[in-house]
């Protein structure tokens, strides 16, 4: 199904064998007007990096035992951890700087209520969505303060999300080839404005912390955009085009 599968397991073995940790020992710190506008945003996305992620392993172990393809399980199951070691990271810094943590918001209830509507392609779609607009916010959030600590964590967590999104985006746009060709432009036109209504509720919700970034909405809506083109949409080139190389 993926031809490099196993390359893909090797990368997140690797980095699951990796110690994390964001030195808060540094003269930068947050200040009072940053901590003020930060401290709701940050925590309605500690909030979604949580999770057991059990309906999306359940939809990757029926793919394996469908496609033959066993190694999506163990990835998917270090994907998550991943994420819930995302949480982890930005509730420690939180509590470093006195945030109180959220645990419960209505968009990430809407987030997780998506996931279990459908099978493992809808719940990757879902969670691509959400990785690709984090990986803009967390960009955003990094130009929003001058507190290092929060800056490292920043390019931390953006490193991540680039490979989960990466891997995401191969996986998703495999399941999407074993569709037919108009049932398969229909899913693309469907998730795509999904995407786009989520970057502008995201935008309402968050922008105290893109505002300080200097983005407005047609800026933010134009840089997650460039996200999913990249990774989703990606050009077609003609046969023709390849045969000339």
């Amino acid at each position: 199904m993926l031809a490099d599968i196993k390359v893909w397991l090797a990368h997140f073995e690797h980095h699951a064998a990796r110690t994390c940790q964001v030195s808060h020992e540094r003269p930068d710190q947050l200040t009072g007007p940053e901590r003020v506008a930060i401290a709701r945003s940050i925590a309605v996305f500690q909030l979604g990096e949580q999770g057991e992620g059990a309906h999306l392993l359940a939809g990757a172990a029926e793919l394996a035992r469908s496609q033959a393809v066993p190694e999506i399980v163990p990835i998917m199951r270090l994907l998550v951890r991943e994420e819930q070691r995302h949480a982890a990271l930005l509730r420690t810094f939180m509590a470093r700087y006195a945030i109180p943590l959220r645990r419960r918001d209505w968009s990430d209830r809407i987030f997780r209520r998506l996931r279990h509507l459908a099978g493992f392609e809808l719940c990757v779609s879902v969670l691509i969505t959400a990785e690709l607009v984090g990986i803009v916010y967390y960009r955003a959030l990094e130009a929003a303060t001058r507190c290092q600590p929060l800056r490292t964590l920043c390019r931390t967590l953006v490193a991540d999300e680039l490979a989960h999104v990466a891997f995401e985006a191969e996986l998703l746009l495999a399941l999407r080839a074993r569709r037919a060709a108009l049932p398969r432009l229909l899913l693309r036109i469907a998730h795509r404005a999904f995407f786009i209504t989520t970057v502008v509720v995201i935008w309402h919700a968050h922008r105290s912390v893109l505002h300080r970034a200097g983005h407005r909405l047609r800026d933010f809506l134009g840089q997650c955009q460039a996200q999913y083109t990249f990774y989703l949409d990606p050009p077609v080139v003609a046969p023709s085009s390849i045969a000339a190389r």
